[in-house]
């Protein structure tokens, strides 16, 4: 996993207002915190953030005032439902060789069964433990030819080099549903077709 270097300046204002005015200025208040020390409260720049947070779990190395550098990685975002900008941002502290706990999302690969079923994600993402530096992005899946009533594991899954899972290995991830509803049209226009005769 690839670093992401961000300039962040600590701020002394806040509320309501301090926020309004931070992000009028195209940037995000946010909040560094971890290891016991005191939550560190930032002004981050809202394009690069925004462009770091596409990737997962991303790792990001902040540059703080330009007298220090943090490692952090981002633990709550809250956008505006409307129009999705950032409106604050909870980063925690790591530490290279630190294990820590997150989320990472679950991809599928591959055509299920025959006969029109249906893939439902239980779980949209696993929790696994990894080092700090290396916290895969995604965990992908293979669901080729998996046939209605298949379901597939969360210890079924294999786990980039590294990442330790951190749920219950009996939780379902992933299961194949049988179409209930285009058979139940299908049985429906049947039954209208034997009215009409």
């Amino acid at each position: 996993m690839s670093e992401v270097k961000i300039s962040a300046a600590t701020r002394t204002e806040f509320g309501k207002g301090a926020a309004r005015r931070i992000r009028r200025d195209s940037k995000v208040p946010g909040v560094l915190y971890g290891h016991g020390s005191d939550p560190l409260h930032l002004t981050l720049p809202g394009h690069e953030l925004l462009l770091a947070l596409r990737t997962p779990n991303v790792l990001i190395a902040l540059d703080i005032d330009g007298t220090s550098n943090e490692l952090a990685i981002p633990k709550s975002v809250q956008r505006d439902p409307i129009k999705g900008f950032l409106e604050h941002v909870d980063l925690q502290l790591v530490q290279r060789g630190e294990t820590v706990t997150v989320e990472i999302p679950v991809l599928t690969e591959g055509e299920l069964a025959a006969g029109g079923n249906l893939l439902e994600h239980v779980l949209g993402t696993l929790t696994v433990e990894a080092e700090a530096t290396h916290i895969p992005e995604a965990v992908t899946v293979s669901v080729e030819g998996l046939a209605a009533g298949a379901s597939v594991l969360a210890k079924d899954i294999t786990l980039p080099k590294g990442a330790k899972l951190a749920v219950d290995g009996d939780a379902v991830v992933i299961q194949v549903l049988a179409a209930q509803a285009e058979e139940a049209a299908e049985g429906e226009e049947a039954t209208e077709g034997a009215t009409e005769a």
